[in-house]
This record gives C-alpha cells, sequence and structure tokens, in this order.
C-alpha cells in the first residue's frame, strides 16, 4: 500500500502514571531530595515512561523495536529491504498538569508521512501527534513525534561544529548502566542502547547510543533549574549526532530573544549533537 494510505490512522491506549517509574529516573541520573507521589505534578517529557508498547519477543524486529506495520507503516516493505528507524525529535505543548498515580488516556494519529530520496539513499519521514489527556478527559500534553527511516548503509549527517556562545552550561557523562535503566523504565528494547556488539557492527556505532529521549530529558531538566519559578509552555528538540556512552558532553543554553531558552548538546569532539527551544508561562 502507499505510504500516504497510512497518513490518520489512530489508536488510543490508557495507563495509570505511576510515581515509581520517575522516581527511579531520578535515581538513575542519580538525584535525590525530590518527593514525587500520589497527586504530585508529573514532570515534562515524563509521560514517556508510560504508555508502553508490549510485543511479544516474537513479534519484534532485528534492531529489537516491534515489527512495524501495524500503526506505523512498514517502509522495509515498502522498499523491499531494512529500513532503520530513529525518533529525530518532538515538539510539545503543555496545557495542564497530569497527576501522578492517577490514570491518562494517549491517543496517538499519524499526521504526515513523506519520502525523499538523496545520494545516501531513502528517507521517510513520518509525523506523529500524541494528545495525553487526565481522567476526565482534559488535553494536559500534545507531543509530536518525528519519526525517521534510513535505507540500511544510508550514511549519517556531516557533522555540524556546536555554538560556543552559551550562557549556561552544565557536563555530562552517560554510562551503559544509565542506558541499561533508561531502557527498562521505558521498556525500549532497541538494541543500539544496549548491545554494544550489534550497535557496532550492524548499524555502524562507536558504541552504545544514549537514547534521543534521555537528552531531551537532560535539556528539558537542565531549562527547567534555569528558570525555576515559571512553568514549561512549550519544549521542542532535535537530534544532531549520536552521542556514545563514555563519552562526556555538555548541556548548554542561553536566553533566546522571544524570552526562552535556545539549547544544545556539545559532544566530546565539539559538534553539534542535539538542539532544543524552550518556551515559559
Amino acid at each position: 500500500m502507499p505510504l500516504s494510505d497510512w497518513i490518520g490512522r489512530e489508536e488510543s491506549a490508557t495507563d495509570v502514571l505511576r510515581s515509581e517509574p520517575v522516581r527511579a529516573l531520578e535515581a538513575a541520573l542519580d538525584r535525590d531530595g525530590v518527593a514525587y507521589t500520589a497527586g504530585t505534578a508529573l514532570p515534562p517529557l515524563r509521560h514517556w515512561l508510560s504508555f508502553w508498547v508490549i510485543a511479544p519477543r516474537s513479534r519484534l524486529g532485528r534492531d529489537g523495536h516491534p515489527k512495524l506495520g501495524g500503526f506505523l507503516p512498514d517502509v522495509g516493505a515498502h522498499w523491499g529491504r531494512p529500513a532503520r528507524r530513529m525518533w529525530a525529535g518532538s515538539r510539545l505543548e503543555f496545557h495542564h498538569d497530569l497527576p501522578l498515580d492517577q490514570p491518562a488516556t494517549r491517543r496517538a494519529v499519524i499526521e504526515a508521512v513523506s519520502e525523499k530520496h538523496g545520494r545516501s539513499g531513502g528517507l521517510v519521514f513520518v509525523t506523529v501527534r500524541q494528545d495525553i489527556s487526565d481522567a476526565s478527559g482534559r488535553l494536559c500534553v500534545t507531543d509530536r513525534h518525528d519519526i525517521v527511516y534510513r535505507e540500511d548503509g544510508n550514511s549519517q549527517t556531516v557533522p555540524e561544529a556546536a555554538p560556543v556562545d552559551q550562557q549556561h552550561e552544565q557536563a555530562f557523562l552517560a554510562d551503559a548502566t544509565l542506558l541499561f535503566r533508561y531502557s527498562a523504565l521505558t521498556f525500549n528494547g532497541h538494541r543500539i542502547h544496549y548491545d554494544r556488539d550489534y550497535a557496532r557492527d550492524v548499524e555502524g556505532y562507536g558504541g552504545l547510543v544514549v537514547h534521543g529521549p534521555l537528552l531531551a530529558t537532560l535539556l528539558c531538566d537542565f531549562a527547567r533549574s534555569l528558570r525555576p519559578r515559571q512553568a514549561m509552555a512549550r519544549f521542542s528538540f532535535r537530534g544532531r549526532r549520536p552521542v556514545i556512552d563514555g563519552q562526556g558532553f555538555t548541556l548548554c543554553a542561553k536566553d533566546a530573544a522571544d524570552g526562552g531558552l535556545a539549547l544544545w548538546i556539545r559532544d566530546h569532539e565539539g559538534m553539534l549533537a542535539m538542539t532544543a527551544e524552550a518556551a515559559f508561562s
């Protein structure tokens, strides 16, 4: 079927936004002192710890992801050759707080699918809008995921030097244990995050790849720490270059003209790994 036929496809799920995974992520990030209990507002981006996609092991692809062709398009079948999936970025709006240890509903719809061909091979871009509502049905978070599919052998993008005009910065090092714990907290079976041989020998990375959503969470939390008296209204991020475990990186931020923050990650080689924008109310 044409890839455009997937536009408009929907799915819904209901889950309880449990406080235990939120506390567990704080521990994985070596933080303490914040009491996340029932009724506390879910911190931004922690909805990614819920609404697991639970697929039997027999229905996983080579990369550890659930096989495509259910909700998301089967790009590999469309091409007739393997496709690699990557969460390229997200654009989020925070409308109302979501209380912890209360039910919530996620409605997902495929908003756009586009295909491009270049010198490095084929690319397919998929945008999925996720609306998260509380138990009363009130819309609380809108999260647009940008997913990109690359052909096997498709080269990585050319590295770009990171800006050096940051006003604030914070060093960070992600090790294999943190990656394992984040994979467990999100039920993410993608092998590039825990199977070093697969990441290196099959997908061509220099080691284990730090999750894009984990990097985005670090940037989002960094932004919140710089504006502790303001509520986050919007946050967006885009991955630029993979970050590998054991290679230190730096969270960077500066004031933006609109009153928000421009953020980015500078990797150990001074290259741009992720960009982000945060707006507050």
